[in-house]
């Protein structure tokens, strides 16, 4: 009668229909995929953290420098620039070429390529930087497997090459590795990479630091580069002064 008639439609009104529609599987499908049994979302990873600018502004105070480059130049903006400072037992270092292989550091004990402990920042075919461990073996650079770096970061930017590691100041006797609390010459190099290896560097004779350098001390010390280094050196200062002297004077 009407009541089994209502009955059946309050049963009908409880079960939900499905609707066939596109719309309601994509839906359907997105919760099953997408959302843990208590129905939250799944957790995505956390982002990376950019990489934090490195600040000229403290060279020479809190961290000492070295650029190479056109006068004035910046970590950005040098043909090559490097920087140091002390974290507790580690020493920080920041480097940065323009360059889209490899970027490093050597310390030596005579200026010359040969028997030095090298730390390279490679940029490989995946986009990533590297901070890998050499050793010079005459003008080659043998990789060392011991890797002393640490907390290692780098970026691939502007074509540019720029990454910021730590290493001990003490390490356990090894001819690869050398203590930094010792004083070294600092050799400057950059250059291309194949398949995420390191190849020739970009110049004939890099750039080195004028004396041994401590990581106590903090200076600013600007090198310029073959562009700008024509009426730098002595010599041609001599040569300006010989010739102004002759244009005055006249010959006899």
């Amino acid at each position: 009668g009407p009541r089994a008639r209502a009955r059946g439609r309050g049963a009908d009104e409880a079960v939900p229909r499905h609707d066939s529609s596109y719309g309601t599987f994509a839906g359907e499908f997105y919760d099953l995929r997408y959302l843990s049994e208590e129905g939250y979302p799944f957790p995505t990873a956390p982002p990376v953290d950019p990489f934090a600018k490195i600040k000229v502004e403290d060279c020479g105070k809190t961290k000492g420098c070295f650029r190479y480059g056109k006068p004035g130049c910046n970590a950005e903006t040098c043909d090559y620039f490097l920087s140091y400072r002390m974290i507790g037992a580690d020493v920080e270092f920041e480097l940065s070429a323009d360059t889209d292989g490899w970027v490093a550091v050597g310390f030596s004990s005579d200026k010359k390529m040969g028997g030095d402990d090298v730390m390279a920042c490679v940029h490989d075919d995946n986009g990533r930087v590297r901070i890998q461990h050499f050793y010079n073996v005459g003008q080659w650079a043998k990789e060392i497997q011991r890797n002393p770096a640490r907390d290692e970061e780098g970026v691939f930017e502007n074509n540019r090459v720029t990454c910021r590691f730590k290493r001990p100041v003490n390490v356990p006797r090894d001819e690869t590795i050398v203590d930094l609390h010792l004083s070294w010459y600092y050799l400057f190099a950059w250059g291309p990479a194949i398949q995420g290896s390191i190849t020739r560097h970009d110049i004939d004779s890099p750039p080195a630091s004028e004396r041994v350098v401590s990581i106590y001390k903090y200076e600013d010390i600007f090198m310029p580069s073959a562009a700008y280094q024509t009426f730098s050196s002595p010599f041609c200062l001599l040569l300006i002064v010989a010739l102004t002297f002759y244009l005055l004077m006249g010959t006899p």
